[in-house]
């Protein structure tokens, strides 16, 4: 038979807090955040029986407060059916805790529909061989994702230990992270500061937005690196201050400059030379899992940014 994604968890009991960021929600989206899972396998242990809130028998749909205890007990490993293929990685730091690839744009991290193999995922698995259990079958050693669009620095977890103490650092915003944004449109300003609620879209189910009666707070920090009049372009570096799904594209989209090559956030569909929103993940920085020394990995620029930012200052009058 088939395994469900709960499956693949280890067995050991997890114990979380309730901070003040998952204060007032529901109980199944604090347990997201907690134990760095999805939503829906939340809601999985919880109508399993297998999580606990004060010590007390629970619903997702449930309030927390500060400060509510939440004990949780993963079913069972299983083995994933997931198939190992030989994808070239770009490496950037590998040990026996973790291993952080620079991810070209194109490739979906872990399978989805319509994307049931040829994955970051499939990816890892044939390179390690053995990552956390704590991502589910589908995720293993997943803590965070860029979107297939997005390029850039990403890393996954080896084993559940690990996982847990990035998923932490994740969930309380102690994670450094720089990401390179191509943007429609030359701003005044030098720098800027979105602090606008990011949840689905009214209208749109697969689409973010700030225009939502469920958001979630979301925070994020802008400055420019280099502007691009001719083109009515700008070279933003961005520091994203929490993690709500795509939640860069949506933010920089509402104060009037869409990433370029955005299909859905952007104000137009195609742009020359690009074809998938200009973003890049340039920066992570973290405390190791194993003994917190700090950890910053960088990737440099991929070719297709890098080829318009020159044909972008092509453009430009020569100074003087």
């Amino acid at each position: 038979a088939r395994a469900s994604k709960s499956e693949r968890y280890a067995s050991t009991v997890l114990d979380f807090v309730v901070g003040e960021s998952e204060a007032g929600g529901r109980l199944d989206l604090a347990l997201s955040a907690l134990a760095g899972l999805s939503r829906a396998e939340a809601r999985r242990w919880i109508d399993a029986a297998r999580v606990r809130l004060n010590d007390g028998a629970c619903r997702g749909s449930q309030r927390v407060v500060e400060g509510d205890r939440i004990a949780a007990d993963p079913p069972k490993p299983v083995s994933s059916e997931l198939v190992p293929e030989d994808i070239p990685l770009a490496v950037l730091l590998e040990d026996e805790d973790l291993i952080a690839i620079d991810k070209p744009a194109g490739l979906v991290v872990h399978p989805a529909p319509g994307h049931p193999q040829g994955t970051l995922v499939n990816a890892l698995l044939h390179h390690c061989r053995d990552l956390s259990g704590i991502g589910g079958v589908l995720r293993p050693g997943i803590v965070h994702r860029l979107d297939r669009g997005t390029s850039g620095v990403m890393v996954a977890a080896k084993h559940d230990r690990a996982h847990r103490a990035l998923a932490e650092q994740f969930r309380l915003h102690t994670i450094e992270r720089v990401y390179w944004a191509f943007v429609r449109g030359v701003p005044s300003a030098d720098r800027g500061h979105v602090d606008r609620a990011v949840g689905r879209h009214p209208r749109d189910r697969k689409r973010m937005s700030t225009r939502t009666h469920s958001g979630r707070e979301a925070r994020t920090d802008w400055s420019v690196v280099e502007r691009f009049p001719r083109a009515d372009a700008t070279w933003l570096e961005v520091r994203p201050q929490t993690g709500r799904t795509h939640q860069i594209r949506v933010h920089l989209s509402s104060t009037g400059l869409p990433l370029l090559g955005d299909p859905v956030y952007g104000r137009k569909r195609t742009v020359a030379s690009l074809d998938r929103p200009a973003l890049h993940a340039a920066v992570l920085g973290f405390a190791h899992p194993r003994d917190e020394a700090r950890v910053r990995l960088e990737a440099p620029l991929p070719p297709d940014l890098l080829d318009f930012i020159e044909s972008a200052r092509r453009r430009e009058p020569a100074n003087g």
